[in-house]
């Protein structure tokens, strides 16, 4: 079988969850199934780590799709030209996007429809763009991959299409993420956060994120406890994101704010690994690789109790209203404060972490693909 890659979401030292995804699934399937042929389809120069196996034909069509004008000629011109030249049995793309200019079986993963119930969190015409094609890459896909049930639901409403069509495959992991020593975390709090216990934050600082929120809500916990304790956040700004700016530049405590920037896996894993306790409270989400990551850490969480996240996390998280500053300020304050709830939450993450495996999702991906060809 030759299978057609969407592979522009390979970004050395710049993936994020999609990214991620891709990279955990593509990396296994290639190297476990030697008898089938690949072509990654990649929008700039790519890096040789992601040639994984010697049955990848890696192909650079242009142009450079990050921009809805673009992503469209990408998808709709270049790569359709190559599926209908090369004649694929499959096209996989774990971004969702599909060309419509094709009559080459398609396999997308949608991994959520924020963008459906959030439109204005996206630029205008980003956010015209999804809502515009999703529809129609759902409708012409012969299957469809998402990764939670709560989005397997969304896409079934939203879009009229029959459940049976639909296959959930669960995120996971890297093997990174793991317990650390409370030497390795003393270093790592000395580089990051002068020393002191920190709350942490992993995302991009996009608005559905709800950072805003997360950061009235520190103040909040500063004020009341008296805690020396600092918030970390790891993550690239997806867009520019005014009321955030301006949350942070009224916050009392702002000096105690720590913002990283993007960081590559091995050291995301150590500032992970060392934090006092994740805090991930997005009001929408289609997964949530963070809360995986973090539970295989041994570090407790506090999640919000809204769309796919309870599905995740299950009894493994304090959970609370992604809406309401007091109810993050709260939850924050209690595992502050409670020795006990940070010791239960640790063990039913460490429990919960052991149903999340990226080889399975492999496994169910590749189950999916070959279903699509039947």
């Amino acid at each position: 079988m030759k299978i057609a890659v969407n592979t522009r979401l390979l970004l050395k030292n710049k993936m994020e969850g999609i990214g991620v995804h891709a990279l955990n699934v593509l990396k296994r399937i290639t190297v476990n199934h030697p008898e089938h042929q690949f072509l990654f389809m990649f929008d700039r120069k790519y890096d040789e780590e992601f040639i994984f196996s010697s049955n990848i034909t890696p192909v650079v069509l242009f142009p450079q799709a990050r921009h809805p004008l673009l992503y469209y000629w990408w998808f709709q011109n270049s790569v359709a030209r190559t599926l209908n030249q090369v004649k694929p049995d499959l096209f996989y793309s774990p971004d969702g996007f599909l060309s419509l200019n094709t009559a080459v079986r398609s396999v997308p993963v949608i991994h959520d429809l924020n963008y459906e119930h959030y439109p204005k969190d996206l630029p205008r015409w980003t956010s015209w763009h999804y809502r515009h094609f999703f529809p129609k890459f759902a409708d012409k896909a012969r299957r469809i991959i998402t990764v939670s049930e709560f989005s397997k639901q969304d896409i079934v409403q939203q879009y009229d299409i029959h459940a049976d069509k639909i296959d959930v495959v669960f995120n996971a992991a890297d093997l990174h993420y793991k317990k650390m020593e409370e030497i390795e975390k003393t270093e790592v709090r000395n580089k990051y956060s002068s020393g002191e216990e920190y709350f942490l934050y992993v995302s991009a600082l996009h608005p559905r994120k709800n950072v805003k929120r997360l950061l009235e809500a520190f103040d909040m916990v500063k004020d009341t406890s008296g805690s020396p304790i600092k918030l970390v956040l790891v993550g690239p700004h997806y867009f520019k994101n005014s009321e955030m700016e301006k949350v942070y530049q009224q916050m009392k405590y702002k000096n105690d704010v720590v913002f990283t920037g993007r960081l590559n896996v091995e050291e995301l894993s150590k500032v992970m690994g060392a934090a006092f306790c994740l805090v991930y409270v997005s009001y929408f989400e289609g997964f949530g690789i963070p809360l995986v990551e973090a539970m295989q850490c041994e570090v407790p969480v506090i999640a919000s109790d809204v769309t796919s996240i309870p599905e995740v996390t299950s009894d493994a998280a304090l959970m609370v209203n992604p809406l309401s500053v007091d109810s993050i300020a709260n939850g924050m304050l209690e595992v502050l404060k409670d020795p006990d709830l940070r010791k239960d939450l640790i063990q039913k993450g460490k429990e919960r972490s052991t149903f999340f495996s990226w080889d399975r999702t492999a496994e169910l991906t590749w189950e999916s693909l070959e279903k699509a060809v039947i």
